[in-house]
């Protein structure tokens, strides 16, 4: 059996971003999922003083191996300021000094949503841009504006933007 990995690029506790991750890997069928919180990955923030006095940290590598072990990925990123959160972005550093392709070349269904209109569309602009050369190997992309109006009760309610997301993941599901 296939096995992606689900999770967001955030640490909030109450993280829409990872609810929207864990709602759209539930669409797709026959798979292990398993869901993963940035909050069990703690790790310092990334300089490469750190770096040279203490290599790198056991949590990165975890995460990496996590990566590696899936067939796909399931990433719904929170937007900050129009980039990615801090956390995402310090685990994505540390990762990268080990495997610069630390993607490694895995489906991926890339997502945002925010409280606003534009639901993360810069924060996924940012990661369409950067995650290929990182060996991303992004399927599709799915950005959910005002999760308030348009995400309850564990699933989207708007009837179009759900849509949308099921024929994102049968595409996503066919490149596992």
């Amino acid at each position: 059996m296939k096995k992606i990995i689900a999770f967001a690029g955030s640490n909030s506790k109450t993280s829409i971003n990872k609810k929207l991750a864990v709602y759209a890997s539930s669409l797709v069928q026959d798979v292990e999922i398993s869901v993963l919180d940035l909050n069990d990955y703690e790790l310092p923030l990334y300089g490469i003083d750190l770096e040279n006095e203490m290599g790198i940290p056991e949590n990165a590598k975890k995460f990496l191996d996590e990566i590696k072990a899936s067939d796909g990925i399931v990433l719904s990123l929170a937007e900050h300021n129009g980039a990615y959160a801090s956390v995402f972005k310090n685990i994505f550093d540390w990762m990268s000094r080990i495997d610069g392709k630390l993607w490694s070349d895995k489906p991926m269904l890339l997502m945002a949503t925010s409280p606003g209109g534009r639901g993360g569309a810069t924060v996924l602009d940012v990661a369409q841009g950067r995650f290929p050369y990182m060996g991303g190997n992004i399927v599709e992309v799915f950005s959910l504006p005002s999760f308030g109006t348009n995400f309850s009760e564990g699933k989207i309610v708007n009837d179009d933007l759900g849509t949308e997301l099921k024929g994102k993941v049968d595409k996503f599901q066919k490149a596992l």
